[in-house]
């Protein structure tokens, strides 16, 4: 049954302001040491104020490692494994969907059975790969292995078959249209919110990566932002305001990412829903 006119209660409304304190509050005090000195640590009392720090941290930030350089990697190798996760798995699933080839849904199994095989598996002979390619040192060696994965395929897969009907690619065909310009007008317009979100999805996730990007690059000559911010806790001795003002500059870019594809997401719902 659905109830029509019902209105949140304070409860809910409590219930939803303390889940976004708790999401929050973990970015907020990391903000809060990083604007502060190490010795807020040692404090009985956790500070909720910041303090006047925080451009001594950021400098020396830039003064222990090539942060910006750093940034601009992890923005190359996030930019470029997004878009191309975009294109291609809206490619493979609109294939996968709508076009019908012989051996479609064992293909699809096989491409769903590599995400069920454990990225550690995987290390040892792609970094083979990587020397004997002398791509050691590379930024393409960290992007060329994730252009395009299995859950982008499967995402894009389940939002063209709920989004693009078969009636709309038939009219296209008897127009004259392509498999590619069928595609271009029919397919990508519908599951343009749903790529946006993938491409948010991906560009976080290239962005935090951490794991491949520290065996494969050299963190004195070509870092990304997770192997310069590792560079900053090493030591005997951690300086937790400094490394924290790192977390807190590189996650800028993730944030102001988040909220573009937010807003474009937004925008193409209520779009669809005007037009339906």
């Amino acid at each position: 049954m659905i109830v029509k006119n019902a209105k949140a209660g304070p409860l809910l409304y409590g219930f939803l302001v303390a889940v976004l304190a708790a999401s929050v509050f973990p970015l907020y005090y990391s903000f809060i040491v990083a604007s502060k000195d190490n010795s807020v640590l040692g404090e009985k009392v956790p500070p909720l104020v910041p303090g006047g720090n925080l451009a001594e941290n950021i400098t020396r930030v830039f003064d222990t490692v090539d942060f910006w350089l750093a940034m601009q990697n992890s923005f190359i190798v996030a930019s470029t494994v997004a878009i191309s996760n975009v294109v291609l798995g809206t490619l493979a699933g609109f294939a996968f969907a709508r076009l019908r080839f012989r051996g479609r849904d064992s293909l699809f199994l096989v491409v769903l059975g590599t995400a069920m095989v454990p990225t550690q598996l995987g290390v040892i002979p792609l970094y083979m790969l990587m020397s004997d390619l002398d791509w050691y040192g590379t930024l393409q060696a960290v992007i060329v292995p994730v252009l395009i994965g299995s859950f982008a395929v499967f995402w894009m897969r389940q939002a063209c078959e709920e989004t693009v009907p078969y009636e709309l690619i038939e009219a296209a065909r008897v127009d004259g249209c392509s498999v590619l310009r069928t595609f271009w007008h029919v397919g990508f317009p519908a599951v343009r919110p749903q790529a946006a979100v993938l491409g948010m999805f991906t560009f976080m996730t290239a962005w935090n990566d951490f794991f491949w990007p520290l065996i494969v690059l050299d963190p004195n000559d070509s870092p990304t932002v997770q192997v310069a911010l590792s560079t900053l806790a090493s030591g005997y001795y951690t300086d937790y305001s400094l490394m924290l003002a790192g977390a807190s500059i590189a996650v800028l870019p993730v944030i102001a990412i988040f909220v573009l594809l937010s807003r474009q997401i937004v925008g193409g719902i209520m779009q669809g829903a005007v037009k339906g």
